[in-house]
C-alpha cells in the first residue's frame, strides 16, 4: 500500500479520537499541554495496537480466504466509514459536553475506556490490511502518532471547537475510508 494512503488511514482513523478529545476538552476548565499530551499518547498508543491486533486476526484466516480479500477489505472499509459518518451525525450523550469539571477529576480510567472505544475501528482496519500489502508496524505507528497528534490538539482546543467541529470530523475520516477501501477493491479489478 503506497505511504500516502497510510498516511490518509492514519489521519482517518484519528478522527473519531479526535472527536471525543474535543469533548473531553470543553469538559476541563483549564487545559494544560503536558495533560493534553498524556491524553494523546494513552489513546495513540491504544490506537497503534489495536490494528496490529486486528492484523494477527486477520492473518490466521488470510490464507484460506485470498481469492477474496481484496472484497473483504472493501467491504470492511466500506461498512466502517458509513458508520462513522452516520455516528458523525448521530452523536453520542456521553460524549456530549456537560458542566466544567476540574482536570484532577477526571478519571484515567474513563479516559482508557474511551480510547479504547475510539481504537475499535482501527482494529478493523487491522483485519483489513492482513489481506493487503502493508507493513504493519509502519501503519501502526501512523495510526498512532496522528492519534497522538490529533488527540492531543482537541484536548487543548476543546472548550473553544467542540461546538464548532464536535463529532462532525468523524465524517471526513469515514468519507477517507470509503474512497480507500473503493480505490483498493478498483486497483484490484482493474488488474485483471
Amino acid at each position: 500500500m503506497p505511504f500516502f494512503n497510510l498516511l490518509l488511514i492514519a489521519f482517518a482513523m484519528s478522527t473519531d479520537a479526535f472527536a471525543a478529545s474535543l469533548s473531553k476538552g470543553s469538559q476541563l476548565q483549564s487545559p494544560r499541554f503536558i495533560n493534553a499530551l498524556k491524553l494523546g499518547l494513552l489513546f495513540g498508543v491504544i490506537e497503534g495496537i489495536t490494528p496490529v491486533i486486528g492484523w494477527l486476526i486477520g492473518s490466521a484466516g488470510a490464507e484460506y480466504i485470498e481469492q477474496y480479500d481484496h472484497w473483504i477489505a472493501f467491504g470492511l472499509l466500506v461498512l466502517l466509514g458509513a458508520h462513522m459518518i452516520y455516528a458523525s451525525f448521530n452523536g453520542d450523550e456521553e460524549d456530549s459536553p456537560g458542566e466544567a469539571v476540574p482536570a484532577q477529576k477526571q478519571s484515567f480510567m474513563a479516559y482508557t475506556l474511551t480510547a479504547f472505544g475510539t481504537s475499535i475501528d482501527a482494529m478493523t482496519v487491522g483485519v483489513s490490511f492482513a489481506f493487503l500489502d502493508v507493513n504493519i508496524a509502519l501503519a501502526a505507528l501512523m495510526i498512532g502518532l496522528a492519534t497522538c497528534l490529533m488527540v492531543t490538539i482537541g484536548a487543548l482546543l476543546g472548550h473553544k471547537l467542540s461546538h464548532i467541529v464536535g463529532e462532525k470530523a468523524e465524517a471526513v475520516g469515514g468519507i477517507v475510508l470509503i474512497g480507500i477501501g473503493s480505490w483498493i477493491l478498483y486497483s484490484h479489478l482493474s488488474a485483471m
